[in-house]
């Protein structure tokens, strides 16, 4: 008998992963952050962190039911480094890789349902206490922004704003 119910639930365990489907995530970059990119942060490195985002909402997503089935359209509209990216290293000889500041991110975008319904996404943040900002890599503060955007995604929730 012990044996039966364990096969049970584990059929229905099986069954219901197989029925869920986990949200699909893209990520575009805004026009002002593609120009500030073009201009001075840098395209592959502003391209490789919207890489982060996504694979940053993936991971998290995924491990959770919230939003599954859901398509999740992100538009990275902002982005500021800690550190001199490589591009502003390049243009700037004087410019020192031990530079730093405040960093942040800026996310907007939407949730569709499977149903079709539309949640509007937007979350921010910027660190207010440059002390923070010495240690760590050049997007430090934007991709702490990825992973507390990610994980209230993953709670359920619609971040709107931070």
């Amino acid at each position: 008998m012990r044996t039966l119910i364990l096969a049970t639930a584990a059929v229905l365990a099986s069954a219901t992963a197989a029925l869920a489907t986990p949200a699909s995530v893209s990520v575009s970059i805004g026009p002002k952050l593609q120009t500030k990119a073009e201009e001075t942060l840098g395209v592959r490195e502003v391209d490789d962190l919207a890489k982060t985002l996504q694979t940053t909402v993936e991971k998290k997503l995924a491990k959770t039911s919230a939003y599954d089935g859901a398509r999740i359209e992100l538009v990275l509209t902002d982005a500021t480094p800690n550190h001199p990216t490589f591009k502003q290293l390049s243009d700037k000889p004087g410019l020192s890789m031990r530079s730093f500041g405040i960093g942040g991110a800026a996310i907007e975008g939407r949730a569709v349902s499977p149903d079709g319904k539309v949640i509007p996404l937007h979350y921010s943040y910027t660190e207010p206490d440059i002390r923070w900002s010495q240690r760590g890599g050049i997007w430090t503060d934007a991709e702490d922004t990825f992973d507390q955007f990610a994980y209230e995604l993953s709670r359920g929730k619609a971040p709107s704003e931070h």
